[in-house]
């Protein structure tokens, strides 16, 4: 449902109002910005340390099925007749 002219007034009164509120409120100190930077920047950190940990650990499992197969391999050869071991 579309607004009347005199809603839209009214709503664009009220936007103004909380924009001017909002606009006026105390900015931070340099203690509270300093936080909210080191803040981020943990929360960056923390970020690239479980992109590595899970990086590192896909690299493991992929290492792990390589080594699976080959064991699989060696098996496989020695059940049907080739010596690998004396």
């Amino acid at each position: 449902m579309p607004l009347t002219p005199e809603e839209r007034k009214e709503l664009a009164h009220d936007l103004a109002e909380a924009m001017k509120e909002v606009g006026s409120a105390q900015p931070l100190s340099d203690e509270e910005v300093q936080w909210v930077r080191l803040a981020i920047q943990k929360q960056i950190e923390s970020a690239a340390f479980r992109k590595a940990i899970i990086t590192k650990s896909l690299g493991g499992v992929a290492w792990l099925l390589l080594a699976g197969l080959g064991y699989i391999i060696l098996d496989w050869a020695e059940a049907h007749g080739f010596r690998f071991r004396q």
